[in-house]
């Protein structure tokens, strides 16, 4: 009688579990939802590798850094059909020079856009993304790798306030979450015309990104 009473109470407890989880899941708004099912990407590709994610986990993504409406009416003009999912302010650095700009990246459904007031200064169709590159530390250095190709200038250099999100964002929409890359030391990345760079991640007293002596791209 024992053993029945046991084999009863643990499918019980199962039975109860299981009716908790479905009460939970059909409690959940649709905002509720796509948040965690973002954080389930997030969790996937940087859990145990960057430095900053457990901070993270407490912070929600927001849907937009920046509305739609705050883009140059130009722009808008030039994505137009397109559906405009996510935009956010970031600094892009040079491939030649690693001269840091004020940009914004846009995430469509299809491509992601690097944008400078009412000009797009490259296009990267999410069909055509080769990976997705951040380091281990705690910097906010995203490189996007493109193809070697005459409609893409080289990979693309950028730096996020809030690289967990903005990194979700991008690998969801591409569909292509297995292409992020945590990277310790450093990586390469494609300047054009078949050149290559390197860059470096270092830790240091304070937060930094310099070309140094070698040509290198610094990260600290």
């Amino acid at each position: 009688p024992g053993f029945f009473l046991l084999q009863t109470s643990e499918m019980l407890r199962k039975i109860c579990m299981r009716n908790l989880v479905r009460k939970y899941c059909r409690g959940l708004t649709a905002e509720r939802k796509v948040q965690l099912q973002q954080k389930v990407v997030t969790s996937a590709v940087f859990s145990g590798k960057k430095e900053g994610y457990l901070e993270s986990l407490s912070q929600p993504f927001l849907e937009t850094r920046l509305k739609e409406n705050d883009l140059n009416p130009k722009v808008l003009q030039l994505i137009r059909g397109e559906n405009i999912k996510y935009v956010t302010p970031v600094i892009k650095y040079d491939r030649n020079g690693f001269k840091a700009r004020e940009r914004l990246l846009v995430l469509t459904q299809s491509s992601a856009y690097v944008v400078e007031m009412a000009k797009i200064k490259q296009k990267i169709e999410y069909s055509t993304l080769k990976g997705i590159s951040t380091s281990n530390l705690s910097d906010g250095i995203v490189v996007i790798h493109v193809p070697e190709d005459n409609k893409q200038k080289g990979d693309v250099i950028l730096q996020c306030e809030h690289l967990f999100e903005t990194v979700t964002k991008l690998c969801m929409l591409a569909n292509k979450q297995s292409l992020v890359k945590v990277v310790k030391g450093s990586l390469r990345f494609r300047v054009g015309s078949g050149k290559e760079g390197t860059m470096v991640f270092t830790v240091g007293p304070e937060p930094q990104v310099f070309k140094d002596k070698t040509g290198q791209l610094t990260v600290v």
